[in-house]
């Protein structure tokens, strides 16, 4: 069967509620929405290169402006709030901006096959050139591999970025 039409929805518990701040070491996730959108445009427009190096994938095509960056935290607000996709920005416990972090519907970043519908979530993420070259990328990949299973009822993740570090444990 030709599964590349098709996207598997996020399955959930009845009455999970997906949690709002998610806390690995040093590194805080907050729901994402328009109250950091400064910061959100500025991350991306300084490490565009660096997102398609790592996360790859066919965002960004360029520089992003307010207007257009507006539109999509707004999108992601509805996501979550509807239980569809679960989008958060990466923080530094101090207060830095490192990125962004998303639990996707499978088949909606990457084309589903008969191999990727096994799993529960498509995950990437992608961090900010200075968070990437102090070690960043890779952290918030771990985090990643332990919310997935510990904050969220998922058993199997598949990672989607281009680049993935190397893995201590994956989850399957």
């Amino acid at each position: 069967m030709d599964y590349a039409q098709f996207i598997k929805p996020i399955a959930l518990p009845q009455g999970f509620v997906a949690p709002t701040a998610l806390v690995f070491d040093d590194i805080v996730a907050t729901v994402m929405g328009r109250n950091h959108l400064r910061e959100d445009v500025d991350g991306i427009n300084a490490s565009l290169d660096l997102i398609l190096r790592t996360r790859g994938g066919d965002w960004p095509t360029g520089p992003v402006n307010d207007e257009e960056n507006f539109v999509d935290l707004v999108w992601y607000e509805c996501e979550f709030r509807e239980r569809r996709s679960f989008s958060y920005f990466v923080h530094h416990s101090g207060g830095e901006y490192l990125g962004c972090c998303y639990f996707y519907p499978l088949g909606s970043r990457t084309p589903l096959s008969a191999e990727l519908i096994t799993y529960d979530v498509d995950v990437s993420w992608w961090v900010t050139s200075s968070a990437y070259e102090r070690g960043y990328y890779e952290k918030v990949f771990r985090a990643l591999e332990r919310w997935g299973v510990r904050d969220f009822p998922f058993s199997s993740l598949h990672f989607s970025n281009r680049i993935m570090p190397k893995a201590e444990t994956r989850t399957r």
